[in-house]
């Protein structure tokens, strides 16, 4: 079976000159709305360990730049990060869907994502004729150790994970008013030792979104958006109300790693983001199909 967005994709390759030009008039409107306003994309997911999706994403990271609109990435590590740690000889623990960080291992977490996979996403823009620049989440985000538990609430020692307490955006902001892309690691500096905190990625950028109230917080995962079931992409919702989403939480509906999302969604949503959009970075120029065209590709959560 052909997803819609597939499809999409295929037609636009057949397309004619007129038709070209028609879809340029249709991205027109969204073009003029946006123009001047601040987009955060976090990136993560299975879609990351292809380095040609990759450029995919960061050529629409470009495009986005070029067209007047403030683009910031937030980015993850998971599967770098745990192949890092199995060369070390450590063991990539997970409890609730948190990464289990020790002190050992939270030097290569930060090495990771500060030595290869930030530098690396800030290169691909450049080469691609943006301007980017690699900011450490340390610089942006201050936290707090995270107190987990399991499932009957008995507490569990996760090490060097953290929340995020509050954003330092002054980096971030000059880099916008210099036309810089921002590009940004989910670290955190402890408020209590000045340590760094393994940071989850979907909260960072969530918190990040909430403190600059974007226009848009955009998360490209390896999933088309939120279903009704998970098992049948035709059941993909396009637009449903924070209240509905929520609902489908409560409900079981939503499961697993879908839930913080939602959940971070809707704290963004309340905080003044204007839209929330969950798309499957896996397609080729997800980011640009879901904000510049009528129908979008994945999900929107609004108000």
């Amino acid at each position: 079976m052909i997803l819609a967005s597939e499809a999409v994709i295929e037609n636009a390759r057949h397309m004619q000159p007129v038709d070209k030009a028609n879809a340029l008039i249709e991205a027109l409107p969204y073009l003029q709305a946006f123009r001047g306003k601040t987009f955060l994309i976090k990136l993560g997911g299975s879609a990351m360990e292809n380095p040609q999706l990759v450029a995919k994403v960061m050529r629409d990271v470009v495009f986005l730049e070029v067209a007047g609109i403030h683009p910031i990435v937030v980015h993850g590590g998971g599967k770098a990060i745990s192949a890092a740690m199995e060369r070390a000889g450590l063991e990539a623990t997970f409890i609730r869907g948190l990464r289990v960080t020790t002190d050992e291992a939270i030097d290569i977490v930060a090495r990771v994502l500060s030595e290869e996979i930030n530098p690396g996403l800030v290169h691909m823009i450049r080469e691609l004729g943006g301007k980017a620049t690699g900011i450490a989440g340390t610089e942006v985000f201050l936290g707090e150790k995270m107190h987990a538990a399991d499932e009957s609430g008995n507490p569990i020692d996760i090490g060097r994970v953290g929340e995020v307490a509050g954003c330092r955006t002054a980096h971030v902001e000059a880099a916008q008013q210099d036309g810089i892309v921002p590009v940004i690691s989910p670290l955190a500096t402890e408020l209590a030792t000045g340590r760094p905190l393994n940071i989850n990625a979907d909260l960072a950028a969530a918190a990040l979104a909430k403190e600059l109230r974007v226009a848009k917080l955009v998360y490209l995962s390896d999933v088309p958006g939120l279903m009704t079931d998970v098992s049948d992409p035709a059941t993909l919702i396009h637009s449903i109300q924070r209240k509905e989403a929520m609902a489908m939480i409560a409900d079981g509906t939503v499961t697993g790693g879908m839930i913080p999302k939602i959940r971070s969604a809707v704290d963004a949503l309340d905080a003044g983001v204007r839209k929330v959009h969950f798309i499957d970075g896996r397609l080729p120029h997800a980011l640009l199909l879901e904000i510049f065209t009528d129908g979008g590709i994945g999900t929107e959560v609004v108000g």
